[in-house]
């Protein structure tokens, strides 16, 4: 059996199919959407996550957002990143761009018993639903209406949080307009997020998650 490629080779792929896709040419906070996606995953890795966490994070705008319309691969293309940042990278890629925010950010955390560790520790999924009120996360591209495991839950918690940061850090009028609306989601998703991003929430947004 193949030894697992080494994440650095990865990261090394994704930077430059990044590069061919134009990500470095595209305006973005604090300069070009190439040097976000590099400044999430310095973030990531900074907070301790997997590597597969931080490869998503390099990617997490490839088949865009429910904030950021610019896709740069259609979803046809899945296959294409999976085989540059592994399959459980993209995953993670692919379930940060379905999100439809609105829908799926009131109950995100709707089960969570606030049980504190770190995001990127475990790559496990379950399905496991410990309240009698399920997570209701609708995937915009789809429309499918599931209630994810938690550690997918969690992936997504801990890149929000680094995405968002890492605008409002570099953005004094983002921070301003969408500071309060952040403090408040990232205290309800607080029980999803590791403790080295709670402490960027405090440290960038003022008042946040404990």
């Amino acid at each position: 059996m193949a030894a697992p490629e080494p994440a650095e080779r990865r990261e090394a792929r994704a930077l430059a199919l990044l590069r061919e896709l134009g990500a470095g040419d595209l305006d973005h906070p604090g300069g070009t959407l190439l040097a976000h996606l590099e400044r999430v995953h310095a973030r990531l890795a900074a907070w301790g996550a997997r590597p597969a966490l931080r490869l998503a994070g390099l990617c997490h705008a490839c088949y865009g957002t429910d904030g950021f319309a610019t896709a740069l691969l259609p979803l046809a293309r899945r296959g294409e990143l999976a085989a540059v940042i592994g399959a459980e990278a993209e995953e993670i890629v692919y379930f940060y761009a379905c999100c439809d925010r609105a829908a799926s950010y009131p109950t995100l955390a709707a089960d969570d018993p606030a049980v504190d560790g770190p995001a990127g520790a475990g790559a496990a999924d379950d399905d496991e639903v410990v309240s009698s009120v399920a997570p209701a996360f609708r995937d915009r591209f789809t429309g499918r209406l599931h209630s994810p495991g938690r550690q997918s839950r969690r992936d997504f918690a801990e890149l929000s949080a680094a995405n968002e940061l890492d605008l409002a850090a570099i953005d004094p009028a983002f921070r301003a307009a969408r500071g309060p609306g952040l403090r408040a989601l990232f205290t309800r998703l607080r029980g999803l997020l590791s403790e080295p991003a709670r402490r960027d929430c405090r440290a960038v947004l003022g008042v946040g998650p404990s």
